[in-house]
């Protein structure tokens, strides 16, 4: 109706109906939480996490109860449903979904007739624009997309450098002095390397190395070290094997090297088992079956046990006193 001589007609402004005020309140929310709505909308799920795990358990049936709600949010002349009598887990998927509907929900009646009413209520504008399957679906497919992006999980301690080498079973009493005296010659090879030894509440005994050196030339000296170190610890049984490691300041081992026997196959190393066992088992039974030359076996004979005798008891004690006390006046 606009003209040359009236380019802006007044016209009767146009009132707010509910969808108009729930866009209204979605700007609202996407502008205080700062959400983008045009890619919020795909992957939104309008339902509590509560809604989606109740609604897991039993799927056939909540998908029934969601069709009720459906229906009587769509017509806007019922203000009330009433669902017939159920279990208390059937009725928190109830309360659940009414609240992410926008309902009011109430548990009426006692048990066994209790039962869930609905009520439609000035802060309900309409239905989710989604299913309860659908996002279901959406958060499961976001959490493989998280997975994924995250990948492998990885110890950021497992490329640390070795700086110490890790003597196992020590000898009874040893002391630090006399692990460094016997490893004195071995550590004097890397003059520019400082070592420190301390015992662990493993039992163990690391020898951590120091210095101004750069972490990969301080992890080629204690594998230049480690070798020497071996035949030390094997010439004096002052430990039964060493391994390379990396301690930090404390003496704390945060990373060692891998024992390979410890590691090693474990189907080998259960056979392995096995046939010593039955091994040992042969041996042993060889042994007792047939004693080896020029031994004899002795044999200690045991004496039999002497038989107790026990005295006969009088059944008549006062009789007995009277015959004691007569061979006694007798005499």
């Amino acid at each position: 109706m606009a003209s040359k001589a009236n380019p802006f007609p007044d016209r009767p402004p146009l009132k707010c109906d509910d969808e108009c005020l729930r866009l209204q309140r979605n700007a609202k929310l996407a502008a205080a939480l700062n959400i983008d709505p045009e890619t919020h909308k795909d992957n939104h799920v309008p339902y509590s996490d509560k809604t989606l795990e109740l609604f897991k358990e039993g799927i056939r049936w909540a998908q029934t109860q969601e069709r009720e709600f459906r229906v009587f949010a769509s017509d806007a002349q019922e203000k009330r449903l009433r669902f017939k009598p159920m279990k208390s887990q059937q009725r928190a998927f109830l309360h659940a979904l009414a609240e992410d509907y926008g309902l009011d929900s109430e548990s009426q009646d006692p048990e066994p007739h209790r039962h869930v009413s609905i009520f439609k209520t000035p802060r309900f504008v309409s239905a989710p624009a989604k299913t309860l399957a659908q996002c279901v679906q959406i958060r499961t497919s976001s959490l493989a997309d998280d997975t994924a992006s995250a990948g492998p999980v990885t110890n950021p301690l497992m490329n640390v450098p070795y700086n110490a080498l890790l003597l196992t079973a020590p000898r009874f009493g040893l002391t630090v002095e006399d692990v460094e005296n016997a490893l004195s010659k071995d550590l004097a090879t890397q003059p520019t390397v400082t070592f420190t030894t301390g015992f662990l509440p493993t039992d163990e005994i690391v020898v951590k190395g120091s210095g101004s050196w750069a972490a990969q030339a301080l992890e080629a000296s204690v594998t230049a070290l480690k070798p020497l170190i071996a035949q030390t610890i094997t010439r004096t049984d002052i430990a039964k094997a060493v391994f390379l490691c990396h301690a930090d300041t404390s003496l704390n081992v945060v990373r060692r090297e891998v024992d390979p026997v410890k590691n090693a196959d474990g189907w080998s190393s259960v056979v392995g088992r096995s046939t010593a066992k039955q091994a040992r088992s042969a041996t042993a039974s060889t042994s007792e079956a047939k004693p080896a030359a020029g031994r004899k076996l002795l044999m200690l004979k045991k004496e039999p046990e002497k038989k107790v005798e026990v005295e006969p008891v009088e059944d008549d004690w006062e009789a007995a006193a009277e015959k004691i006390a007569d061979e006694a006046t007798e005499d």
